[in-house]
C-alpha cells in the first residue's frame, strides 16, 4: 500500500494512512479466522482418535452375573473387546471398522501437518522481520495447541515440537525453515491452491469407505 499509485485519490487527506489501517484490521481479522479454522481441524482429528478408541467394548465384572456390564477398559486379558470377531452390523468385524477409521485418520493427520505449515506461512505475510522471526515450526500457534496435538499423536517428544509434514525423500528439516513475509503472487497462488485441494485426502477412497460403512449400517453417510 505505501508504494501503490492512488491517482486522483492522492489529494484526499490521510487516504493512504486510512487505507493501510483498514487493510491492517481486515488482515488481523482473517488471521484470527485462520487460526480458529486450524484449531477446528485439530479438534476433528482428536475426535476421530476418540472414536477409534471407543469402538471396542469389554465385559465388566463377573461372567456369572445375570446382569451384563460393559466398560471401555479391559479387565480380562482374554477379552479383546471385539465380541469374538463377530460382525458388528452385517459383514465386518470391529477390527475391520477400526482399519477403515485408521485409514481415514492417516489421511487427515497428514493433511493437518501440511495445513499447519501453510498456516505459519499465511501468518507471516505482511508482518515485519522481527515478528516473522518469532514464527517457526516449534512455536505454539494458540494456547494449549501442543496439548491438543499430543492427543492427536502429532507431537514429537524427541524434537519437542509438532510432527513434521512429509517432505521429499523423507527429509524434514523444520528447524531451518524460514517464512516469507512477502511471497510473490505465484507462490501465494500455489499455497492457496494447496490449501483448497486437500492433497493428502483421497476423496475417492473416503467416499468408498463411507459407502461401505453406510451399507453395513443401512444408513446414508455423507
Amino acid at each position: 500500500m505505501p508504494n501503490t499509485e492512488l491517482g486522483v485519490l492522492s489529494d484526499m487527506p490521510d487516504i493512504r494512512k486510512k487505507a493501510c489501517l483498514k487493510l491492517f484490521k481486515r488482515q488481523e481479522l482473517h488471521r484470527r479466522k485462520l487460526l480458529l479454522s486450524y484449531k477446528d481441524m485439530v479438534g476433528v482429528v482428536s475426535d476421530m482418535i476418540n472414536v477409534i478408541r471407543s469402538m471396542r467394548c469389554f465385559f465388566k465384572g463377573s461372567n456369572n452375573s445375570p446382569l451384563l456390564q460393559f466398560s471401555c477398559n479391559s479387565e480380562d486379558q482374554s477379552d479383546f473387546g471385539d465380541g469374538g470377531g463377530i460382525p458388528v452390523f452385517a459383514f465386518f468385524s470391529i477390527t475391520s471398522h477400526e482399519k477403515f477409521a485408521e485409514e481415514l485418520l492417516q489421511m487427515f493427520s497428514l493433511e493437518l501437518c501440511l495445513k499447519r505449515l501453510l498456516v505459519l506461512e499465511f501468518l507471516s505475510i505482511g508482518r515485519d522481520t522481527s515478528q516473522v522471526n518469532q514464527l517457526y515450526w516449534s512455536a505454539q500457534l494458540y494456547a494449549d495447541e501442543f496439548k491438543d496435538l499430543r492427543n492427536c499423536n502429532l507431537y514429537c517428544e524427541a524434537t519437542h515440537g509438532p510432527v513434521s509434514p512429509r517432505l521429499r525423500d523423507g527429509k524434514s528439516n523444520m528447524v531451518a525453515l524460514r517464512f516469507d513475509n512477502q511471497p510473490n503472487p505465484e507462490v501465494l497462488q500455489v499455497y492457496l491452491t494447496t490449501w483448497l485441494a486437500e492433497v493428502n485426502i483421497d476423496t475417492l477412497r473416503v467416499n468408498e469407505i463411507f459407502a461401505v460403512a453406510g451399507e453395513e449400517m443401512h444408513a446414508n453417510i455423507c
